[in-house]
């Protein structure tokens, strides 16, 4: 079992996370679209009521660390007005796939938003990650239009809460 811990995310486990994350995403990034380019968060998007960082313990693993998310109010959604929060940086290591964690790290991360406010939850990520977007889809997650300019994105999902 997974346990979450919230962590700014320039605590030293989250910067090891998100490093192995982008490291990780640099391998598998698709050369057509050229390299890939992290931007590691900035701390004051990801402070409560803002958002949260949460990195991801496994405990059968002796409390080995293998995931991170979070989560961030961005900007209002724009024909509505409600208030829009970010999924990113939603990783578990590959030792920790495949049992249905993924699905219980972003069903915290909802919570959490919802908690704070959001009304809808959008996301970015890119084509080649399948499983990703197969979680996505099945979390209730569908296409919209872009709203950001990530490089590294090829599709957009949201979600209303």
């Amino acid at each position: 079992m997974l346990r979450f811990r919230d962590a700014a995310v320039t605590d030293p486990d989250a910067h090891a996370l998100l490093e192995a994350y982008f490291a990780e995403r640099a391998l598998g990034f698709p050369a057509e679209q050229g390299e890939y380019r992290p931007t590691f968060p900035d701390a004051a998007q990801f402070t409560p009521p803002a958002g949260v960082f949460l990195v991801v313990a496994d405990d059968e693993r002796g409390g080995e660390l293998v995931g991170c998310g979070g989560v961030r109010r961005i900007q209002r959604r724009p024909e509505t007005y409600e208030v829009r929060f970010e999924v990113k940086h939603l990783w578990l290591a590959p030792a920790a796939r495949g049992r249905g964690e993924g699905r219980r790290l972003l069903g915290e991360l909802e919570r959490r938003a919802v908690e704070y406010g959001a009304q809808e939850l959008v996301l970015d990520t890119n084509a080649n990650l399948e499983a990703a977007g197969g979680l996505y889809r099945s979390a209730g997650y569908s296409h919209i239009e872009p709203y950001n300019a990530n490089p590294n994105a090829t599709d957009w999902f949201g979600k209303r809460v």
